[in-house]
């Protein structure tokens, strides 16, 4: 079979192709063939060595992937062959509350041999089925994006039917975060930079878009747009650029939940600006197991389809991530194995 295996910091040089024997199950674990896997932000910043969690030397890269049971291990109950299942990027995190710890947590695709492979050996507490009626590249487009924009909707403080939401851009995220909301009833406000996007954002359901290169002080439109009250939840893209007006554009007691990491450099922003409105900042980092379950029954309930921007091939993978780094895609860069 062949892996493609990379090095943090190595850049996509360091991206290359080799040979193994397809594995062989101990007990718990499976072997799943894997059609499709998806690219996340995470995977540039793996290359460009600005990941903040440790990184599996000359590892397997990619922790979104889905596929199908080709094999099982002799204690396996979880599995048999020819489900269709994808894996849990932070395996060890299987139900709130509780979570190991950022430091310490295993990662698919980081600490862990990721899904840019042709056969992966997986524990089976690791594994997810997958909705029905998703294509493989539909499901790899789920578990780390889909699944940690449905922890920003219901997690710490769930949407609620009728309620206003606010995304910024059309990361995939933010994407995932516009059809759960919808799903779950309620109005979504989102930005972008182009009319192209605008178009793109309204049709997959957004009810406004703001343009935040013509108008630089979103935050103000969102107030208008809401009747001066300001929306429930914001998904904020972590950007100390637009943290401030994200604040500014929530709801008294509402949420802005904080999406990857936050760059250390965030001192203009005014403290009153959510201590005065008692305003929640949530930082979060993917879900667990039983929120990819809850967001599969979601997905499965709506028949809903992820945004995908493009496809390459598996022999073309660097191409995958050279286009995802340079493209500023409308959903996921998916790379199919078949």
């Amino acid at each position: 079979m062949k892996s493609y295996h990379t090095n943090k910091g190595g850049g996509l040089d360091s991206l290359t192709v080799k040979e193994h024997d397809i594995p062989t199950p101990g007990p718990h674990e499976v072997v799943v063939r894997v059609r499709a896997s998806a690219l996340n932000y995470r995977d540039l910043a793996i290359l460009w060595g600005t990941y903040p969690l440790p990184i599996k030397p000359d590892g397997i890269p990619l922790a979104d992937g889905a596929g199908e049971v080709i094999a099982i291990g002799t204690d396996v109950t979880r599995a048999k062959p020819g489900d269709r299942v994808a894996a849990t990027p932070l395996p060890q995190w299987i139900d709130e509350p509780f979570f190991p710890g950022l430091d310490s947590a295993a990662q698919i695709g980081g600490s862990l041999d990721g899904l840019l492979t042709e056969y992966a050996l997986l524990h089976e507490e690791w594994l997810v089925h997958i909705p029905d009626h998703l294509s493989f590249e539909e499901a790899a487009a789920l578990p780390t994006a889909g699944v940690t924009a449905w922890n920003a909707l219901t997690g710490a403080r769930p949407l609620q039917a009728g309620e206003t939401m606010l995304i910024l851009g059309s990361g995939s995220v933010s994407l995932f975060a516009l059809q759960f909301a919808k799903h779950l009833g309620a109005r979504v406000i989102a930005t972008t930079s182009s009319e192209e996007k605008a178009q793109q954002l309204h049709t997959l359901g957004a009810d406004k878009v703001i343009n935040y290169r013509t108008t630089p002080n979103w935050h103000e439109t969102v107030r208008e747009l809401t009747s001066g009250r300001g929306v429930d939840v914001v998904v904020e893209s972590t950007n100390p650029g637009t943290l401030e007006q994200s604040i500014k554009a929530t709801a008294v007691s509402g949420q802005v939940v904080l999406v990857g990491w936050l760059p250390s450099d965030v001192s203009t922003i005014d403290i009153g600006s959510f201590f005065f409105g008692l305003v929640a900042l949530w930082p979060i980092f993917g879900g667990s197991r039983v929120q990819f379950h809850a967001m599969n029954r979601a997905v499965a309930q709506s028949r809903l389809r992820p945004a995908i921007d493009r496809v390459f091939p598996f022999e073309d993978a660097k191409a995958a991530y050279r286009y995802y780094e340079e493209a500023q895609p409308f959903g996921k860069v998916i790379i199919s194995h078949n």
